[in-house]
């Protein structure tokens, strides 16, 4: 596998604070706008905001995704709730931290620590959170799943 890769992304503005984002290699398109919190910006449509805060929390999800598929192990499911701080440093708007609050379900008191581990193995992996300025703090739980 290749070092270097492009992901290409565009965006067309359709009208007010809205366009539409896609990409060449993909069949969906998105579309974005100012988040409500902003002058004119557009309720219930993907900001930049939240598209930041997605990618850290999906890069989560799949960098533990393939540390677990590597480390044969099994679990039962993953789900993970991201927060994205938005705030004002050296008078710049700035998503300053992100808190990941994944949860791993287990069905083996014996595997926790093993689920630790890789949960720890992902976040340091994690190429997107390696790539932003924002903090990126995760706070993960292990439930054991009772049949």
């Amino acid at each position: 596998m290749e070092n270097t890769h492009f992901y290409e992304v565009n965006v067309s503005w359709e009208q007010g604070r809205k366009g539409l984002m896609s990409s060449p290699v993909l069949n969906e398109h998105i579309e974005v706008a100012t988040p409500p919190e902003f002058s004119n910006g557009i309720p219930g449509i993907w900001s930049p905001e939240h598209l930041l805060v997605a990618a850290v929390n999906s890069c989560l999800m799949t960098t533990f995704l393939a540390i677990a598929e590597n480390s044969k192990f099994n679990f039962s499911d993953f789900q993970c709730h991201a927060n994205g701080k938005l705030e004002k440093v050296d008078n710049k708007y700035m998503i300053s931290e992100i808190v990941l609050h994944p949860v791993v379900t287990i069905r083996e008191e014996s595997e926790k620590e093993k689920a630790e581990r890789i949960l720890q193995k992902a976040e340091a992996a994690c190429l997107i959170s390696n790539s932003v300025k924002s903090k990126v703090v995760m706070q993960p739980e292990i439930k054991i799943k009772n049949d």
